[in-house]
């Protein structure tokens, strides 16, 4: 189905793989895991055709049906489950010809159209699209509601959906359970369990690769891994290769250091100086197997905030929502430091709104909320990722935000975040999404909140990333929303 001969592939400067061999067969359900940046979203833009090789090949099929979900969905007063429908492209194109065949009366036509459209289930696809809308959380009456009138994290979904409703032979997904609540991300596992086509999926979520995928595609250090089995599988092979690798090199170190000490001694003797002669060109001729080598774990810690008075912010009969419709409330609630908050609910029940209210970017509509003088309060959203200055490196957006701080500093403190002396330097634009999302949280950790508040913190961080940050709260002393 996928072929990669020796391929190589850049992202501006950075090398992103290096003489890449690879074959996935038709039917496979392929993981793909790797740290934030290391290539995962070019390797799938190379298979789409937006990005070319650097050098070798990359072989599809030439008739082989690709779907992907669009990174944006124009607002349009198409609805809902017309949108979706476009997704089967074969099946618009047999509707677009048998109204033309209507208007020019052409009854030969119309009956092979129509032989067409049951042979690819056609007179069925309303009832997928609604069925795969349901699926995702939309009700009846969404169906016929404008695209225009969902939020950003429906319209995701419903550009999932519409990638769902082609017939593709090879689907390619990434990071398709953000903005998913669980009985969502629970159908959509069930769904691709049955997918007959072939599956390439970016998550970084384990129990959901674990429910979907036979083999897993590990990218690490310009090179790609395949490997049979879920992720789990994976986290057992991949620790016991690097036991093995580590055994081999430290064997291989005690046999050098061995032949060396032999030709110290004896190559000045001449009963032996052909021996010597012959060991030495022997650890020459060797092949130097490298140090076992896993990507460094990320290890980062909230500072203890300047302040942490008590309460941090007190509501009273607080009503919030968008324009005058009330969506939460009312409600009272007493934050003060060591408190955990999280935040469960369907998608559109209000918690992305009660946070943008903790953090003061909402006004209530009313009621009275009252912070603490010395709260410094922290929000992560994924809206922040966008507002990000491009052209701006990860130290130039500190120095920006601490003038004062040492430079020196403020590159070991990036380091904890994944960014190198190299990476800290470079413009934004060249991150991808989960690079902007560890940026994010560098940039709001070095402030030092008294009071947290994470709406989706997880989505874009890879798995080393998400246990930083979880160990990184357990010790966090001020109140916590997420």
């Amino acid at each position: 189905m996928i072929e990669l001969r020796q391929l190589s592939l850049r992202r501006g400067r950075q090398l992103l793989l290096e003489g890449v061999d690879l074959r996935l067969h038709r039917g496979w359900k392929v993981g793909v895991t790797g740290r934030n940046g290391c290539g995962k979203s070019s390797l799938f833009a190379l298979l789409r055709g937006e990005l070319q090789a650097d050098a070798g090949e990359c072989r599809i099929p030439k008739d082989a049906v690709i779907a992907h979900v669009a990174q944006e969905t124009v607002a349009t007063d198409q609805p809902a489950i017309e949108f979706v429908l476009d997704g089967d492209g074969e099946l618009r194109r047999i509707e677009e010809e048998l109204e033309r065949a209507r208007e020019q009366n052409d009854g030969h036509r119309l009956g092979e159209l129509h032989a067409a459209l049951e042979h690819i289930g056609g007179y069925q696809a309303r009832a997928r699209a609604g069925a795969l809308l349901h699926g995702l959380g939309f009700d009846t009456a969404d169906q016929q509601r404008p695209v225009r009138e969902f939020s950003g994290g429906w319209r995701m979904r419903l550009a999932l959906a519409r990638a769902l409703m082609c017939r593709s032979d090879l689907l390619l997904l990434d990071e398709p359970t953000n903005h998913l609540d669980l009985e969502a991300v629970l159908w959509l596992e069930g769904w691709l369990r049955n997918y007959p086509g072939t599956l390439l999926l970016i998550s970084h979520d384990r129990e959901f690769l674990d429910g979907v995928v036979d083999h897993l595609l590990h990218l690490q250090g310009g090179g790609v891994r395949l490997y049979q089995g879920n992720y789990s599988e994976f986290e057992r092979q991949f620790a016991e290769e690097l036991a093995r690798q580590q055994a081999m090199q430290r064997r291989q170190q005690r046999e050098i250091q061995h032949i060396r000490s032999f030709v110290n001694r004896f190559r000045a003797k001449a009963t032996k100086a052909r021996q010597a002669q012959s060991r030495l060109k022997a650890l020459e001729r060797m092949e130097r197997i490298s140090v076992a080598h896993v990507d460094a774990p990320f290890r980062f810690d909230f500072r203890p905030p300047e302040a942490l008075p008590a309460p941090l912010l007190t509501l009273e009969g607080v009503t919030a929502g968008h324009g005058d419709r009330p969506l939460i409330g009312p409600l009272d609630l007493h934050l003060s430091p060591g408190d955990r908050i999280g935040l469960l609910g369907r998608n559109g029940a209000g918690k992305s709104t009660l946070i943008r209210l903790l953090a003061g970017e909402l006004r209530p509509l009313s009621g009275r909320i009252d912070p603490a003088r010395r709260l410094q309060a922290g929000y992560f959203a994924q809206h922040q990722l966008e507002q990000l200055d491009p052209e701006a490196s990860p130290l130039l957006l500190l120095r920006r935000q601490e003038p004062e701080g040492r430079d020196q500093e403020l590159l070991d403190f990036l380091g904890a975040f994944g960014f190198g002396a190299d990476r800290a330097v470079q413009a934004c634009r060249h991150f991808s999404g989960g690079e902007k999302a560890r940026l994010v949280l560098a940039l709001l950790v070095r402030r030092r909140p008294n009071l947290l508040l994470l709406d989706e913190p997880t989505n874009h961080l890879d798995l080393d990333m998400r246990h930083a940050l979880t160990v990184a709260l357990q010790e966090y002393q001020g109140a916590l929303v997420v």
